[in-house]
């Protein structure tokens, strides 16, 4: 579900770091309007602001006065979220003032607020910011951070702004009530790549996408993520238990290790079927093969339906069948085989190919269960992913 978010900035170094909020709301499907303060444009410029978050952006109470803009972004927010929070930001904040389009914004909007402040030191531990914090959230304000580290010139101590995505995660976490708290999930994610000599690999064009979007859903959700991952080429989400592998045999042995208390397992990754029977240990040179070369390869473990035969009672088992026939029939037809070989609790069919399916584009998804109907999703990788962890309660 797309929200409505707005991304209050507050004079302070930290606005930079802002700006990364912004792109992680943007990526994850959101439409966003950025509220400066003055001092903010002073350190990142109105035009950085557009740019990343695709909307116009101004600080002035009298812009927009027709559309009475003033209140229309605050009655209109799913979200509201400042960061950084400057100390001034905070006591305007707790004292209801609207001097600015930041300020009018916040009181006339019913949205939750996340609030990620950034000081020095000094200033976070005085009684009045303090006050003012205490004031904020009692009447319901989710606080981020301050965290400890570098600050500006050469201070450390805590008032460092809470890192980007850390900020968005316990922001959709506030609309989304927790409903994963307490679970533990497990996402394999990545392409794996299966050596042939020191220097050669069989691998696929899975870019780790979706698992991680899935990951950052269910840690937005209140989850506890461990995330399984071969080859990815986006970031992986902050907060998520990482365990790198990269071959198919890893990521069977690294599911394996973590299946015991999982709640809820998305096998998301691209494992290859084949890996070479012998691996050499020094590089095929091209002139002592000739014109070819044809190593043995073997079957890889089938690491979904492993899992699916040792699933533990209420242990639910996602996984993906990527599928490249043309005809929609024939791939969901081949994704309920799979269903049933797998003992899996559901399917994400998608397709795949040339020009659709990998990387950070967008996707369509075909959740298949037992049942004959199945539920069909598109859109961002995020706004699927999303769809998904929706679905989930149903299984």
């Amino acid at each position: 579900m797309s929200l409505r978010v707005v991304v209050g900035v507050s004079g302070g170094i930290a606005a930079y770091k802002a700006v990364s909020v912004v792109r992680e709301f943007v990526q994850r499907g959101h439409h966003v309007s950025v509220v400066p303060t003055h001092s903010a444009l002073r350190f990142v410029g109105a035009p950085t602001w557009e740019a990343i978050s695709r909307n116009p952006v101004t600080a002035e109470v009298f812009d927009g006065v027709a559309e009475v803009k003033h209140v229309a972004l605050g009655q209109s927010a799913d979200l509201i979220v400042i960061a950084p929070a400057s100390a001034h930001t905070l006591a305007s904040l707790a004292n209801g003032f609207a001097a600015d389009l930041l300020g009018t914004t916040v009181l006339a909007s019913n949205a939750p607020l996340v609030l990620a402040p950034a000081m020095h030191t000094e200033m976070w531990e005085n009684p009045a910011v303090q006050a003012n914090i205490a004031t904020l959230s009692a009447r319901g304000a989710i606080v981020v951070g301050p965290d400890t580290g570098a600050l500006t010139g050469e201070d450390v101590g805590v008032g460092r702004m809470s890192e980007p995505a850390e900020i968005v995660d316990r922001a959709l976490a506030s609309l989304r009530g927790g409903s994963l708290s307490g679970k533990k999930v497990l996402i394999s994610g990545g392409g794996t790549r299966e050596p042939l000599d020191p220097v050669r690999f069989l691998g696929n064009r899975s870019s780790g996408a979706m698992a991680v979007a899935l990951a950052q859903e269910a840690l937005a959700r209140g989850a506890e993520v461990t995330l399984v991952h071969a080859h990815c080429e986006v970031p992986l989400p902050h907060r998520v238990e990482s365990v790198p592998v990269s071959t198919s045999l890893q990521m069977l042995q690294a599911m394996k290790a973590h299946q015991a208390g999982s709640d809820v397992i998305i096998m998301a990754a691209a494992v290859a079927d084949w890996r070479a029977e012998s691996v050499s240990s020094d590089k095929e040179r091209g002139a002592d093969l000739g014109d070819e070369w044809s190593p043995r390869l073997v079957r890889t473990p089938d690491i979904a339906a492993e899992l699916g035969t040792d699933k533990s009672e209420g242990q639910i088992l996602l996984c993906f069948a990527a599928e490249t026939d043309p005809d929609k029939s024939v791939r969901e037809q081949h994704a309920r085989v799979k269903l049933e070989r797998k003992q899996a609790d559901a399917i994400v069919l998608n397709q795949v190919g040339d020009q659709v399916g990998f990387g950070e584009v967008e996707t369509e998804v075909t959740l298949i269960t037992a049942s004959p109907q199945s539920q069909t999703f598109k859109g961002t990788k995020t706004s699927v992913a999303g769809r998904l962890w929706d679905a989930l309660p149903e299984l």
